[in-house]
């Protein structure tokens, strides 16, 4: 009986089985090229398709890159060397080009003493936004964000100090009628007169201010004039500039947007809809040929300034826009909490609302700052010599007549790193925001 009773209980593992590896068909990139290569005959089709047009495309422009010629003055020895070296019929890159105009297309006409001054501008630009973009930075370090505009706008156009100087008392002044005569006059007349007596400050005595400690402390650098200023240099400025400008702006246009009040409401949007509703390139020429005719005689408006002053109003309609998608995003119960808690518009919109809001909007808005970054070429229209234009100036020399595909890989390269790192931080930040679970 004890027999039968133990034939018909179910066997049980007393021991555990030794751990296998899996299929190899299953694992690593085998299994990665299965599934994503040759999942089907469709799919098998188009991956055999496209590895034959990277094999073409890579079998002409490797050749042509790698052997490429860097020791020639010109292109005719470049052309020379090319076919002692490879044969007649060879086509291989000049690179000689780059490595004898790499610092025009970097610099423009600045001064060759004086490359240190951008670089170490650049270097200084880095540190400034280090504390914006990385919260591990020092808090410390935002009062190097605060003074560095003032400190790069003095490298590179040089002249003396004491203008940046005396154009930090400025904001100063707004910071004190701020701080001291806000709760005896109002917030409201604070802020009208905390933009008014600083602008007329500018206006009528900063510029004497200066001049009048130059004289008593004669400490300037030698002046830049825009004129010798080109390629990744100006590009850059106009750039960074019009990312820097255009983004407070553009939330102020859209909260005022979706203002209560009228005239608020109506100038943001005739604003809004007449920026974006003309080309660039328009504005563009309207800051290079009919500014002028706005202001009095005799006044010297600098071209660059007036082109960045056009491309910030420009990016800010467009992240108006993408910032208004973000707060419509929001569900009304925000809004009707942050009444709840007592907050004014201010709080509520510093505290609550525009966190969020600008979460929402990190991809809109970077995509806006890398559109306005490949724009900056456009005004090479105007007379700037940006990186395309200075190719141009330079294939429109006797030596290097004819070379096009070189210049434009170098720039096409340089513009890439740019936007890619724009991109990139825009990943990093939503992924530490994790704007997707919230």
């Amino acid at each position: 009986m004890s027999d039968t009773h133990a034939q018909t209980v179910a066997y049980v593992r007393d021991t555990m089985l030794d751990q296998q590896d899996p299929p190899l068909n299953q694992v690593g990139a085998v299994k990665w090229i299965r599934e994503n290569l040759f999942s089907g005959w469709l799919n098998i089709l188009l991956t055999l398709l496209s590895l034959w047009v990277v094999y073409a495309a890579l079998s002409h422009l490797l050749p042509w890159a790698l052997r490429g010629i860097w020791d020639a003055s010109n292109l005719s020895e470049c052309r020379a060397l090319a076919a002692e070296r490879y044969g007649a019929d060879a086509s291989v890159a000049c690179w000689a080009v780059l490595a004898e105009r790499w610092p025009q297309l970097i610099f423009g006409f600045f001064p060759k003493e004086l490359y240190w001054r951008p670089i170490l501008a650049f270097l200084l630009f880095l540190a400034a936004v280090a504390p914006v973009l990385f919260s591990s930075v020092p808090r410390k370090m935002l009062w190097v964000t605060a003074l560095a505009p003032f400190a790069l706008f003095w490298l590179i156009w040089g002249g003396s100090i004491w203008g940046p100087i005396a154009a930090i008392l400025g904001f100063v002044i707004g910071w004190a009628i701020m701080t001291y005569a806000a709760p005896k006059i109002g917030a409201l007349l604070a802020v009208i007169l905390a933009i008014i007596v600083p602008v007329l400050y500018w206006l009528f005595v900063c510029g004497p201010l200066a001049g009048a400690l130059a004289s008593v402390v004669p400490l300037s650098l030698q002046t830049v004039a825009t004129q010798k200023m080109g390629g990744f240099l100006l590009a850059t400025i106009i750039g960074v500039s019009g990312i820097v400008l255009s983004l407070p702006l553009g939330i102020l246009l859209a909260l005022g947007r979706q203002s209560d009040m009228f005239i608020i409401n109506k100038f943001s949007v005739a604003f809004i809809e007449i920026i974006r509703g003309v080309p660039l390139i328009v504005w563009l020429f309207t800051a290079s040929l009919l500014l002028n005719y706005f202001l009095p005689p005799g006044t010297n408006f600098d071209l660059m300034l007036r082109v960045i002053i056009m491309v910030t109003l420009f990016s800010a309609a467009y992240i108006a826009e993408v910032v208004r998608g973000g707060l419509a995003a929001l569900p009304k119960g925000q809004y009707e909490a942050a009444d709840a808690l007592g907050l004014d518009y201010w709080k509520s919109m510093r505290l609550i609302i525009l966190p969020q809001a600008l979460k929402i909007s990190i991809p809109g808005i970077v995509n806006t700052f890398i559109g306005l970054f490949k724009d900056t070429t456009l005004v090479v229209f105007i007379g700037l010599l940006d990186p395309i234009g200075l190719s141009s100036s330079i294939r429109a020399s006797t030596d290097w007549n004819g070379v096009y595909w070189e210049l434009f890989v170098f720039i096409g390269l340089c513009f890439f790193i740019f936007c890619f790192s724009m991109g990139r931080y825009s990943l990093f930040l939503e992924k530490k925001l994790r704007r997707e679970h919230r």
